[in-house]
Order: structure tokens, then sequence, then C-alpha cells
């Protein structure tokens, strides 16, 4: 049988392995939420992640093609090694547990007993219930890299794979898990096919760029896509990841430092080619959201591009607005929020109009993981700024039901 709540303890961080309960790691959030009364308001998490890998075998028997799925699937089961079949690897990804000092997210090795329903939905539950969540948005891990994968066809192959098995067999059982698409953005036209076949699925909030790519996000060819997201009422996010093979990062020799870069430089980026070349004017009725890349470099990016249009407006015909009035108005998820200069953090939530656009995240199982305290106890915010970031916000903005007493 699965273990119940009575019998979890607070453990030592020295005791975590990858077989930790994930109710064990947290029992210290459970704990602080339920001091908080977190149970009385909304907390909505719009980044937290499934690793997909566990299920891999799964996914990939919805593989369309049948050459590459009998490929996928021999591969599974007669062959070993890393990544698995179709997937591209990144070897930053053997740096994320510090060096075997946070295991957990190296493998979901947790023991989830006879639970009726499948395991990934399990391991799920357990976070929403220890993060004290009325929702849950997660989408995959490895697959954020697929944009860089040098086989061109393969990220639309496995990204239809992923988003039919996940809406097929995992979010229907728990009404609380809710999905961002993943749209193979390489490939313009199976994005617009996503798009049309499983964009109303009701518990698809939205669609999901992954930002490790070279693709422009201004050119002719996406122009289809953004109008059809933008029919469905449901917004458009950019989820920011790191790439250590990126020319620009290839002089960095540490995990970290490439880390803090990467992840801001691939939404720099993306955003900058998104405003400047009137995407916002375009497509007014698609709200765009800007995920785990912190929230330091928007400010400054505000700055940026302020100051070259004021100096170059020639350059950015469509805009009738300040590159900055553009970016107040998009959305921002707070992890990994840089906490450790208040007055800065406080300039910057000023400048995004936080205490309206700016939304919670978790990116729960990774390592740098936040609670919902992370928003709680920051002094800068009254009661109800909190609660709108927390979750009414995302409540809005996903057009999802409220909570019963709530």
């Amino acid at each position: 049988m699965d273990i119940s709540v009575e019998q979890l303890r607070e453990i030592p961080i020295k005791e975590i392995t990858t077989a930790t309960d994930t109710r064990d790691i947290l029992a210290h959030c459970r704990a602080q939420g339920e001091a908080l009364r977190f149970e009385d308001i909304v907390i909505i998490d719009t980044d937290a992640h499934h690793m997909e890998i566990e299920s891999w075998a799964d996914i990939c028997a919805y593989i369309e093609d049948e050459v590459v799925r009998a490929q996928a699937l021999d591969h599974l089961r007669n062959r070993t090694g890393s990544p698995p079949y179709g997937l591209n690897g990144d070897h930053a990804l053997r740096y994320q547990d510090c060096g075997g000092r946070i295991p957990h997210q190296a493998k979901l090795g947790e023991t989830v007993g006879d639970s009726p329903v499948h395991r990934d939905v399990t391991l799920v539950r357990r976070a929403i219930d220890s993060f004290h969540l009325d929702y849950m948005v997660v989408f995959p891990t490895p697959m954020l890299n697929l944009g860089m994968h040098p086989q061109y066809d393969m990220e639309a192959i496995l990204g239809r794979a992923y988003d039919r098995w996940f809406c097929e067999n995992i979010l229907p059982v728990d009404p609380r898990m809710k999905t961002l698409l993943y749209l193979p953005f390489g490939d313009p036209q199976a994005s617009l096919r996503t798009v049309e076949d499983l964009g109303d699925h009701p518990d698809v909030v939205g669609f999901m760029v992954t930002s490790v790519r070279h693709k422009p996000v201004q050119h002719n060819d996406y122009m289809k896509l953004y109008r059809a997201i933008e029919e469905t009422g449901k917004p458009l996010a950019f989820h920011a990841g790191y790439n250590w093979q990126d020319p620009s990062m290839l002089q960095i020799n540490r995990f970290g430092t490439m880390h803090a870069l990467s992840f801001v430089w691939c939404n720099v980026v993306h955003m900058s080619n998104w405003v400047m070349n009137g995407l916002p004017e375009r497509f007014p009725g698609l709200d765009v959201i800007w995920i785990e890349s912190g929230l330091a470099w928007v400010s400054w990016l505000m700055q940026r591009l302020d100051h070259t249009y004021l100096m170059r407006s020639s350059e950015a015909p469509l805009l009738k607005r300040l590159p900055s009035e553009y970016m107040r108005e998009m959305y921002f998820t707070c992890q990994p929020m840089e906490t450790d200069h208040p007055e800065a953090l406080k300039v910057t939530f000023d400048m995004i109009n936080a205490k309206d656009q700016l939304l919670y995240s978790s990116d729960w199982p990774h390592w740098d993981f936040d609670a919902p305290s992370v928003i709680w106890n920051l002094p800068m915010l009254d009661e109800q700024a909190k609660k709108n970031i927390l979750g009414e916000n995302a409540l809005k903005l996903f057009g999802l039901d409220r909570p019963p007493g709530k």
C-alpha cells in the first residue's frame, strides 16, 4: 500500500536519495503552508516538470511514423544508454544534482505502492498536496532541448507523441493537473497542427515554446500559428533553458555560470525580437508568458530597448508605444527569483507590474525549486498582491475554475 501521511517524517538533507518520497522531501514546505493557512487561498504553480523519460516507452508507442516508432521501441527493449531513443542529450544535465548533494531530481526512484493510477500521476499529486496547490501546470523536462535536435523532424515526431500521450493518459486523471502544450516550434506547420488538434483539450491552459533554439520568432512562417493561438484565447509561453553548446557559452567553464546566463539569454533574444518586430501590435489578443529565466533581466532589457527605440524608432515601425510598455503587459513566472538584492527586486516588481502580471512557479522537482513562501515572505508586497501572484493572476489568465470555498 502507499505510505500514509501519518507515517511521514521530516528528514535530514543528508538522508535524501533518488528513492526518497516526495512528501518527505517537502515535509517542511507542507508544515509551513499549514502554519500560514495556505489552504484558504488560491495557489497555482505555473511551472512544474514531468520527468517524461520515466515513461518513455509508453510515449514512444504514440509515435505516428511507423519506422521511427519501431526503431524507438526496439531500442528501448534491446539496448541501454542515455538519453533514450530520439532525445538529444546535454551533458550539463549531469551537473544539476551538485555532485550528488541534491540527488532527488536525478532519478525519480520513489515507490508508489499499488496505486490504481499511473505512477506519474501519483508523483504529481504528492507535490500538489505538499505545496498546497489548487492547480499545477506540468510539462516535460529533457524535451526542453529538442529545439536543438540535429534531426530536424524529430522534434515534431516526439513532441506530438508526448502531447497525445499526456493528454490522453495523465491529464484527465486529476483535475488539478494542467499543461502548456508542447509546440514543436522548429516546424511551424506541425505546431499549427498541434494547436488545431489538441488546443481545445480542457486541461490544456496554453501553449509552450522551448526557448533553447535559434528560430526567429518574428518569421512570417509563424504568423498563422500565432493567429490560431490567439483565437483559442489561451496564452503562449516561452520556457527558458540552458545551452552550453551555444557559441556564446563555449568560453564558460563552470555549470553555475553558464546556468546563470544561458537561461536568461535565450529569452532575452526571443523577447527582443517579439517586441521590436511589433508582434504585440499584430496579435493584441495574445497573452505571452516568460518562464524560468528569473526577473532581473526584464528591467534591464526594458531600459535597453527603450533607449534604442527612442534613437531608432524607424526600425520598429509597428510600435505605437515604448517597448517597456508592451513588456509590462506580459506575464512572467517568479522562478528562480533573484531575492538577494531586495531593493533591486522591488524596482523590478514595479517595472513589470508584478501585482497583476507575475505568476508563482515552483520548478519542482529541480534542484532550485521554490515553495509558495518565496512570495508570501516578501515584505514589499501587501497581502492582496501576494494572493494575486500566488494564484489569482493565473486563475484569470488561464480561465480556471475557482476552487470551492476560496
